[in-house]
């Protein structure tokens, strides 16, 4: 966990300099202390007093600011992030050289490390560059890879400085235990369409909320995750594997080619229950009025639970009430490991909410939950998952 973690945030001389302010307030957003260092030159492209009045601390760029800052500093502090960073910042950090105040900090910090590179195409593919990255990655410097996109001299290429979200989501992994290592999971989310006409179509109000905090947390802590995915509005992470689909029978096909060798479904998905036995061609047209005849629609949960090979099986149940009866019941039939009730219709725990309020029912315990964020919700399930699976759960809240 990242909350009450102290960063050093390292700003080097790139164009992309100019996204250190946002990088600071979201940085402070997940909790976490800053305290900035710049190299001289970086302070062309943004103010050092613009990072001061942000995040409330002195900006030093040069060594001899505070002679024994490199050594104090490294003490202090949870992570050292370097973003942006430079080809002659990285380079110098593994030729060793300490000649300003962010290289002598490298030399001295023991927490985890972290480069966001920004530069050229070229530059970022050279391949001594190459060589330079490798050799600190193999040291155990986390790089947190650049974008493909228009590059600051209107070329296209790869040397984009990750976005705010992704380098944040990298530092976050980087302080959380990874407990979720080597273990394979596929999560499912949001909702899935049926289709009347080319137009038209039945479905649900699920965000995929639920499911995209579900593949956060399980990404956060070490897994490699396979989120399956109705359409959102929602930007999936990209240390995620992304698979979109629409329909439950394209849902359906996914969630099985995709558990293949997976330790682990959660099926946080709203999948249709039913579906139009015909789908008119063309559009229908309104003054006929329109009948609807529906059958059900696969049940994926009963199909992959019956598979010998299967993986540990998490569903959801949300209902209107207080049925946990039913949640109780889905979890007996559908013959699954474990299932997260939640009633719609209490505030905070309804559709497109950043909290929830679930219960987590397995065939020998249940475990109530107050309400918190989804992200939150989900480390409790990975926790309960992990518990059953006989390994420890080392998130911390």
């Amino acid at each position: 966990m990242a909350h009450g973690r102290d960063i050093i945030l390292a700003v080097t001389a790139s164009i992309a300099a100019y996204k250190a302010p946002e990088l600071v307030r979201a940085l402070q957003a997940e909790g976490m202390g800053v305290n900035v260092v710049m190299t001289r030159d970086s302070g062309r492209f943004v103010a050092p007093l613009t990072l001061e009045i942000l995040s409330g601390q002195r900006v030093l760029s040069d060594t001899f600011d505070a002679p024994l800052a490199h050594v104090e500093m490294a003490q202090e502090a949870d992570a050292l992030l370097v973003a942006p960073a430079t080809l002659n910042t990285i380079s110098k950090f593994a030729a060793g050289i300490a000649d300003n105040l962010v290289t002598t900090l490298f030399t001295t910090f023991r927490g985890a490390v972290l480069v966001a590179p920004a530069m050229n195409w070229r530059m970022y593919e050279g391949p001594i560059f190459r060589d330079k990255l490798q050799y600190l990655k193999d040291k155990g410097v986390i790089e947190v890879p650049p974008e493909v996109g228009e590059l600051a001299c209107g070329e296209q290429g790869t040397g984009r400085m990750a976005s705010i979200p992704t380098i944040i989501h990298a530092l976050r992994k980087a302080l959380t235990a990874q407990d979720l290592n080597g273990l394979r999971v596929v999560v499912t989310g949001g909702a899935t369409r049926q289709f009347i006409d080319p137009v038209r179509f039945i479905t649900n109000r699920s965000s995929g909320k639920m499911g995209f905090a579900l593949a956060r947390a399980a990404s956060l802590r070490g897994a490699d995750v396979t989120l399956v995915s109705g359409p959102t509005n929602l930007t999936p992470l990209k240390t995620v594997k992304f698979i979109p689909v629409e329909t439950a029978q394209e849902m359906e096909t996914a969630v099985i080619d995709t558990t293949r060798g997976a330790d682990v479904l959660v099926m946080s998905a709203a999948v249709s229950d039913f579906r139009p036995v015909d789908v008119a061609a063309t559009k229908l047209e309104r003054s006929n009025g329109l009948s609807l005849n529906l059958v059900k629609t696969d049940d994926i949960l009963s199909r992959l639970s019956a598979d010998k090979d299967r993986p540990f099986i998490v569903g959801f149940a949300a209902e209107t009430g207080s049925r946990i009866d039913r949640a109780r019941e889905k979890l007996r039939k559908k013959g699954i490991d474990m299932i997260v009730f939640n009633d719609i219709t209490v505030d905070g725990a309804g559709f497109d909410t950043d909290t929830n309020i679930v219960t987590i029912i397995t065939s020998q315990d249940e475990h109530p939950l107050s309400k918190m964020s989804k992200e939150d919700v989900s480390h409790v399930i990975f926790n309960k998952v992990l518990q059953k699976l006989g390994r420890p759960a080392l998130y911390e809240f």
